[in-house]
């Protein structure tokens, strides 16, 4: 559903408005001049680790049980960390942490640059977001919590 969603998206504002979105590319992602495929990658698996652990993080049912506001600031924590992912890999890869989101936009822009190194925005968030979750798991979840008595 999230990849239909991305496609119908990235209809909707080449409909609205075709001209910028033919000048800035239809916002399909792709390595910028300037880096490898191997940077591109990386920043990728960084930038989604980030984001899938800060997820993880915020959201564990583990620190809910002491600390009742949690849920409520969840939004907080993630909302920072995807702009700090933005503000980091918007020049290497154009941010890409959505595999849904790469597809929708090279999907409806379909021009051979979108295609290019469209593996690195599949590749990069899986590799990413597996390794967020071991660690999450192995780690900081292993990390015996002292209660209040």
């Amino acid at each position: 559903m999230q990849c239909l969603g991305a496609i119908c998206g990235a209809g909707v504002v080449k409909g609205f408005q075709p001209t910028q979105y033919q000048l800035l590319g239809g916002g399909a992602n792709s390595v910028q001049h300037g880096y490898t495929k191997g940077d591109g990658l990386g920043a990728e698996i960084v930038g989604t680790f980030v984001l899938v652990y800060t997820v993880f993080s915020a959201t564990d049912a583990k620190r809910s049980a002491r600390d009742s506001h949690v849920p409520i600031l969840a939004p907080l924590p993630i909302g920072f960390a995807v702009f700090l992912v933005h503000l980091a890999t918007i020049p290497i890869t154009g941010t890409g942490i959505n595999p849904a989101r790469s597809l929708g936009a090279a999907i409806i822009y379909n021009r051979e640059h979108a295609w290019d190194d469209h593996w690195i925005f599949w590749v990069g968030p899986f590799i990413g977001a597996a390794l967020a979750a071991v660690y999450h798991q192995i780690v900081i979840r292993a990390i015996p919590f002292k209660s209040r008595a």
